[in-house]
């Protein structure tokens, strides 16, 4: 239970044999606005708890997938392109009755529900890119080597878990609890209390190369259904932005005047602002609902 709200855990088999962890939230009135939420590079699930319960309470069915290779599911070598990845969140949402739902991504999930809006319009009723998915990753970086030199991950197996989660308790002092536990869940604990990312280096490589090779800025002049841009800024910023802020915002602004099915909201909070605010996030999605920007 999620903040007094009921989830069930399915397991869900998809094209190639793997199986994705899906945490379901039922509002148990039979209306409202179905929402798919999908994690970010070497995230999970949990991160989007409190989001979720939120959503529920609002009287949205909602449903937040462990992407394959992160969290609960399975951690296959291959489908990490984004045409797979796609395909798993279809047989996702078909499977867990998600009826044409908004499909909300953060980071690099901004990128995935984007693709898959774009190539299956028919599915979904909106797209949420969650800092995410508002600039194409090889203007910043014009060689994969340069991409993976600066985006590597840093070496955490064998790191104490009361380490990490005190390192995470600082850096955050203003998430809810449910936001830390849902950071935490990124790693497996092992019996003499250190840790590992459930993503692997390798697979997180792979998938970092995919997204370097991906044009969210090709893909919304074919976007033919509306998509909220949820970019985030740190509070620190405002007034001197550092040069990638800048680049952010003239990225952000540009998709919007060029687009028309774009809508943007701006917050001034972490990257994960998903787990920081959750309810706040929520009461976003659920006003765009009610003012038939997702109807």
């Amino acid at each position: 239970m999620v903040a007094g709200v009921d989830v069930a855990v399915v397991r869900v088999a998809v094209g190639d044999g793997a199986e994705l962890n899906v945490r379901v939230w039922d509002a148990g009135n039979g209306g409202g606005t179905a929402f798919l939420l999908v994690h970010g590079l070497s995230s999970n699930a949990r991160l989007w708890d409190g989001l979720a319960a939120r959503l529920a309470a609002l009287g949205h069915r909602v449903a937040a997938v462990d992407q394959r290779g992160h969290g609960l599911s399975s951690k296959p070598d291959d489908g990490y392109d984004f045409a797979t990845l796609a395909a798993d969140l279809l047989v996702v949402a078909e499977r867990v009755d998600l009826d044409c739902p908004v499909v909300a991504g953060q980071s690099w999930g901004a990128n995935v529900v984007l693709d898959l809006a774009v190539q299956h319009p028919e599915a979904v009723r909106g797209v949420v890119a969650l800092d995410g998915a508002t600039g194409d990753m090889r203007t910043r970086f014009p060689t994969w080597e340069e991409c993976a030199a600066a985006l590597a991950p840093p070496e955490l197996v064998g790191m104490q878990l009361e380490r990490i989660e005190v390192g995470m308790r600082r850096r955050h002092p203003d998430w809810p609890e449910s936001g830390i536990k849902g950071a935490l869940a990124c790693y497996e604990v092992r019996a003499d209390g250190t840790v590992a990312p459930w993503l692997t280096r390798d697979r997180h490589m792979r998938i970092l190369r995919e997204l370097w090779a991906h044009s969210p800025t090709d893909l919304y002049p074919r976007l033919r259904v509306n998509a909220l841009l949820a970019p985030c800024a740190p509070h620190e910023e405002t007034g001197r932005a550092s040069a990638r802020v800048r680049a952010k915002r003239a990225s952000v602004q540009r998709i919007a005047a060029s687009h028309r099915r774009v809508r943007v909201h701006w917050f001034h909070a972490d990257h994960d602002v998903h787990a920081q605010r959750p309810d706040e996030v929520a009461e976003l999605f659920h006003a765009r609902v009610e003012d038939g920007f997702f109807g």
